[in-house]
């Protein structure tokens, strides 16, 4: 049997297996619901064992950590090239539960679509692996895949990942690998096949500028003490020049641009600004950094955004004051190869730099999540790119992502290139009421899966 056969022949079982999976409200953000986390993983390891893998266990985190499922079907050729698979089994809170039109861990399937909390972020594109390992063996007749597959299926992604690196560096030896598969991200549309090739990273800082020791009268004191509103003001409308870019010292020097192959690709998309702008909040105009489109703007580019601000009298009437302090969150995403912690360095000293003598400045700065890339032309990504045309018959285009997450660890810490492989859709409510899957899109990622493995033992000796 060849593999869209197979796949396609035991699709009613991977979507009950899903289901099962989905029932379990694993909830890393609510400690109330840590024992199902546990009982997730211990689902898992049970299916993974059941479905044939040697290997399946459940790994304990450091510092009381919720745990990860580790997984490997080593290959008959001990020479063959190690894909490590890396996915999440953790989901995010189901609030507001009114808002579902089923209830979110009672899986409910809906003209081949799975409805339910998990199914596309990150449960189903987890399990199609499992699925697509057993269409290899049985389009070649085998009983070992071509190249060893490993799984580590983390359980805290969704609330930072926060002992992750710690367990990567703990179990780096049985870890070791020639290539990362990730399946925790989108395509462009079901019609339009894609893979991501970046996830931008993450720093973030919280700012208060303190003045006189109370508020003072406006009347008798305005134009003569310096005011930490308008100093914050001052600060926040500085940090981008006239033409979008922003103007931390070196803030750009480890930027990784975008090649001219790789422009041309984004820009084949099917992008509808008009209709991006709808769903955008209804947002009036696309702005940004000038030069650049809209899609690299979000996807290629570093930028700085103010999440809120306050200080001063907010309530009903008037309060003429000069107000004592002043606050401020901003954050900025960054691209390959900026470095979260020199970011947060540079602003604070742009902060102390700009704040007018009479106003205190102090800004605590917030963990970081470093970006990630995979060139495009790179023998994994090719790869990855063949066995996703196979299974979808037609041409795989290239996007990124303006989330982050633990990729760049697992890249830096196991030495290894990423490949993301991965069916969901923008579409799927993920972190939202109504969670889906479309169950056609999650076949062929089983079976894209099964092709994978294909491809890399082919090119064996550019991996290892």
């Amino acid at each position: 049997m060849d593999v869209r056969g197979y796949v396609d022949s035991h699709a009613p079982e991977f979507t009950e297996a899903l289901k099962q999976w989905l029932a379990i409200p694993s909830v890393s953000g609510d400690p109330g619901r840590h024992a199902d986390v546990r009982r997730s993983a211990q689902w898992l390891a049970e299916h993974l064992r059941a479905a044939g893998f040697p290997v399946a266990e459940v790994w304990e985190t450091s510092g009381g950590g919720l745990p990860a499922v580790f997984a490997e079907w080593p290959a008959a050729d001990p020479a063959a090239p190690t894909a490590l698979v890396y996915g999440h089994h953790d989901v995010q809170p189901a609030e507001p539960a009114g808002d579902w039109d089923s209830p979110p861990f009672a899986p409910a399937e809906r003209g081949g679509i799975l409805y339910g909390r998990g199914a596309s972020d990150d449960k189903g594109q987890v399990l199609f692996h499992s699925l697509g390992v057993r269409a290899r063996l049985a389009a070649d007749s085998a009983a070992a895949p071509p190249v060893t597959v490993k799984l580590l299926v983390e359980g805290e992604e969704e609330s930072g990942s926060g002992n992750f690196a710690a367990l990567l560096r703990r179990e780096r030896d049985r870890l070791a690998c020639d290539v990362i598969v990730v399946s925790d991200t989108t395509m462009w549309a079901a019609d339009v096949p894609s893979m991501c090739t970046g996830m931008r990273g993450l720093a973030e800082a919280e700012v208060t500028l303190t003045g006189p020791a109370r508020d003072l009268h406006s009347g008798s004191f305005g134009g003569g003490v310096p005011n930490p509103l308008h100093a914050m003001a001052s600060l926040l409308a500085g940090l981008h020049d006239a033409a979008g870019r922003v103007t931390l010292p070196g803030f750009y020097d480890r930027v990784v641009p975008l090649s001219g192959q790789e422009r041309e690709l984004l820009a084949r998309l099917p992008f509808d600004e008009k209709r991006w702008l709808a769903d955008a909040g209804e947002s009036g105009a696309a702005a940004g950094e000038a030069g650049f489109s809209t899609l690299e703007r979000i996807w290629a580019r570093p930028t700085a955004e103010v999440n809120g601000m306050w200080g001063g009298h907010t309530g009903p009437g008037r309060k003429t004051i000069i107000p004592r302090s002043a606050h401020a969150k901003v954050s900025f995403r960054l691209v390959a190869d900026q470095d979260p912690a020199e970011v947060a360095a540079a602003f604070t000293e742009y902060v102390l730099a700009v704040t007018p003598p009479g106003i205190h400045a102090a800004v605590e700065v917030g963990p970081g999540v470093r970006p990630c890339r995979s060139p495009i032309g790179s023998p994994a990504v090719q790869a990855g790119r063949r066995a996703l045309q196979r299974a979808f018959g037609r041409e795989v285009l290239f996007t990124r992502e303006g989330g982050s997450g633990p990729e760049a660890d697992l890249a830096d810490i196991l030495g290894a290139p990423l490949v993301f492989l991965a069916v969901g859709l923008d579409s799927d409510n993920i972190h939202a009421p109504n969670e889906k899957a479309d169950l056609s899109l999650l076949l062929r990622g089983a079976e894209a899966s099964a092709y994978l493995w294909e491809e890399l033992a082919a090119i064996r000796s550019e991996l290892t």
